[in-house]
């Protein structure tokens, strides 16, 4: 985590949104960008009771029109939760520009460890595997999901996505 997020937010406007949309929402907001490669910006939330959050948002700027897509995002994960892959539980998504800027989501915060250097350096090799292994089972669940069934058959086109990243980027 950092301290002052590079983003600044519109903290008593967010917080009227979420009180207005979720409740038990108690304002004043804190805020603390987490660090890292995440092209849409994040963020821990805190309310005055404690209560944590996480907002994902898309970076302001003039953006590709298919980038940075959080609503897609927010659809993705509230398919997914309740089923067999671990998903933080999606709370709010909010089109609307006009109040922090971009367009966002708002999901529940979990705990739990993030690792920004893919040896994990320092743990013991039982450990690692124990991570890996993990990583694995989870991205095993993920390729068992029936899409469809999850209300997912009409996002986007099927087949095809790294020729589209390819001519997109080239």
């Amino acid at each position: 985590m950092t301290g002052e997020p590079a983003h600044p937010l519109d903290l008593t406007a967010l917080a009227e949104h979420m009180a207005a949309h979720l409740d038990g929402v108690t304002p004043p907001l804190t805020a603390r960008q987490f660090a890292g490669g995440m092209s849409n910006p994040t963020f821990e939330l805190t309310d005055v009771a404690g209560r944590r959050f996480v907002l994902r948002k898309k970076p302001p700027g003039e953006l590709l029109p298919s980038a940075h897509a959080v609503d897609r995002e927010f659809r993705i994960m509230s398919a997914l939760k309740g089923g067999d892959v671990p998903v933080a539980e999606p709370l709010i998504l909010c089109m609307d520009d006009a109040v922090i800027g971009q367009a966002f989501y708002i999901m529940a915060h979990v705990d739990g460890r993030v690792f920004r250097e893919l040896a994990l350096p320092g743990m013991a090799a039982s450990e690692r595997a124990a991570i890996y292994d993990a990583m694995n089972e989870t991205l095993a669940r993920l390729h068992r999901v029936d899409w469809r069934a999850a209300g997912l058959a009409d996002f986007g086109r099927e087949g095809g996505y790294a020729a589209r990243q390819v001519k997109r980027w080239t």
